[in-house]
C-alpha cells in the first residue's frame, strides 16, 4: 500500500494511492499515527480498503499532501552513513552509527515551502531514505529488525551547517528549524519494496543534478541501523528513522553553493516517489 495524508497543515486527513490516484480513507476513522501502527492499523487498513473498493472519494488534483505520518514521536537521523559523503564533508567514516535528532516541529509535507531560518546562512539539502517503524522495539536483534518496520518513505534532512557545526553544540541545532523535515509524498509498505539495498536516490537544485546514488553504498544497513538505534532508546510505531545522504550537498562544494530565497529542490527515490520544495525566507 501507498498511504498518504491530505489536508491543511495540521488538520490532514488520511488517503492512500490506489492506481496512481489518490482517495481519501477518513472513514476509516484514524489517523496513520503510533496508536494507528500499533494495533495493526495497516492490516485493517487493507481490509477497509478492499471492502470499501469504487466507494472511497477520490481527491482532486492539486489537493495538498502533509507528511504521511502524522506527528511521530522521534525523528532520528543517521550522519555519515555513505563513505562518498563522509569523504566530501572531510570526515572519517564511523566506526558506529551516527545517530542525531530532528525536532517534530520540523515535519511537514514533501510539497510544502522550505522556510529559511532568521540569521540562517547556510542552508543545505539531503535527500534520504526514511524508515518508519511499525511496532514497539527496544533491544532488537539484528536478525529481526526489518519485522520491526511498517514502511519507507522519501526525506530531504535539510540542514543549517553553521547552526549544526560552528555554534559550540550537537548537531541537532542545525537539524530541527521549523519545516526542515519534508516527509513523503507517501510512505510505502515494506512489502512493496523488493530491495531496500539497491534503491537510486537523488536531488536537483533549480534543476541541476546535486545528489545522485542509491543505497546500494550504505556503510551500515537498514537492519543494523533499527538493532543499534534500539540499544540506545525504544522505538515507538511511528518513529522515523532517515538513514544517511550520498555525496553532493552544498558544504562538500567549492565554493558552497547554500540555499537562498527563490531556490527549487526537486528529489526522489526509486518507488517512493517525487517531491519538491521552494525555498523562501523566514518572516517573524
Amino acid at each position: 500500500m501507498k498511504l498518504i495524508r491530505h489536508g491543511a497543515l495540521n488538520n490532514e486527513k488520511t488517503g492512500v494511492v490506489l492506481d496512481e490516484k489518490f482517495y481519501d480513507t477518513s472513514a476509516f476513522g484514524e489517523d496513520y499515527n503510533e496508536a494507528f501502527f500499533a494495533g495493526d492499523g495497516l492490516g485493517r487498513l487493507k481490509k477497509f480498503i478492499d471492502n470499501n473498493k469504487g466507494k472511497l472519494p477520490e481527491l482532486p488534483k492539486g489537493a495538498r499532501l502533509g507528511s504521511p505520518v502524522a506527528r511521530p514521536s522521534k525523528i532520528i537521523c543517521i550522519g555519515l552513513n555513505y563513505a562518498d559523503h563522509a569523504k566530501e564533508t572531510g570526515a572519517t567514516p564511523p566506526p558506529e552509527p551516527v545517530i542525531f535528532m530532528k525536532a517534530t516541529t520540523a515535519l511537514v509535507g514533501p510539497f510544502d515551502e522550505i522556510v529559511i531560518p532568521r540569521n540562517s546562512k547556510k542552508t543545505d539539502w539531503e535527500v534520504e531514505l526514511a524508515v518508519v517503524i511499525g511496532k514497539k522495539a527496544s533491544y532488537v536483534e539484528e536478525k529481526d529488525a526489518l519485522n520491526y518496520v511498517a514502511g519507507y518513505c522519501l526525506h530531504n534532512d535539510v540542514s543549517e551547517r553553521e547552526f549544526q557545526i560552528e555554534r559550540a553544540g550537537t548537531w541537532d541545532k542545525g537539524k530541527g528549524c521549523d519545516t526542515f523535515a519534508p516527509l513523503g509524498p507517501w510512505l510505502v509498505t515494506k512489502d512493496e519494496v523488493a530491495d531496500i539495498d539497491n534503491m537510486r536516490l537523488w536531488l536537483t537544485v533549480n534543476g541541476k543534478k546535486m545528489q545522485d546514488g542509491t543505497t546500494a553504498n550504505f556503510i551500515f544497513k537498514i537492519p543494523h541501523l533499527i538493532a543499534y538505534t534500539s540499544q540506545f532508546m525504544t522505538l515507538l510505531p511511528g518513529d522515523v528513522i532517515s538513514t544517511g545522504t550520498p555525496a553532493g550537498v552544498a558544504m562538500g562544494m567549492s565554493p558552497q553553493p547554500y540555499l537562498r530565497p527563490g531556490d527549487v529542490i526537486e528529489l526522489g527515490i526509486d518507488g517512493l516517489g517525487v517531491a519538491k520544495q521552494h525555498l523562501v525566507a523566514y518572516k517573524g
